[in-house]
């Protein structure tokens, strides 16, 4: 309760000075990725599907390419653009195609919210993250060789990283790739 409280204050007082992340004022994917991601649940799930949609067709531009990327993993110590994602993708489908990935959610600092929310089709952030984890974990064909640790790093440049073993969810992400497409 307190939570909902204060974003929407925040947000009131954001709004009240000018500021915001309002899409008609042109804010882009990259840009919500840096930001709060709270303000992402206020937001029509039609805006939440175009940013998705940006950060996979920038994603398909990116595969494979070295350096800052949206989609990074750590490969024999370089950082490589994981490979793209498809526009229409459903990451909150089943994604482990049966083969079980144990993961482990990071318990200090930053945790995903518990409560169930419909930014996330009723499901609570940490299991939208569960969700869209097993998907990436699938799509980018990683054999992890142990349990994943997920990480929340709200305010990160990229979307979702794979480094050491962790798979590393930005929130706003997760709102993004949450959004119902129908």
């Amino acid at each position: 309760m307190l939570r909902t409280a204060l974003i929407s204050l925040s947000l009131l007082l954001a709004a009240g000075c000018g500021m915001g992340a309002s899409p008609s004022r042109g804010v882009t994917s990259t840009q919500a990725l840096t930001g709060t991601a709270e303000w992402l649940e206020f937001e029509s799930p039609q805006v939440r599907v175009e940013l998705f949609r940006d950060l996979a067709r920038q994603s398909a531009g990116q595969a494979g390419s070295r350096g800052a990327v949206l989609f990074p993993m750590l490969v024999a110590g370089e950082f490589v653009a994981a490979p793209a994602l498809e526009p229409g993708a459903d990451l909150l489908g089943p994604g482990d195609a049966g083969a079980a990935v144990d993961l482990n959610f990071e318990t200090r600092g930053d945790r995903f919210a518990e409560d169930r929310r419909d930014a996330f089709q009723g499901l609570s952030e940490r299991e939208a993250a569960e969700q869209i984890a097993r998907s990436l974990i699938t799509l980018w064909n990683i054999k992890p060789a142990g349990p994943v640790t997920v990480v929340r790093t709200p305010g990160a440049p990229y979307a979702a990283a794979w480094i050491d073993g962790q798979l590393r969810l930005n929130p706003s992400f997760v709102y993004m790739a949450a959004a119902p497409t129908r």
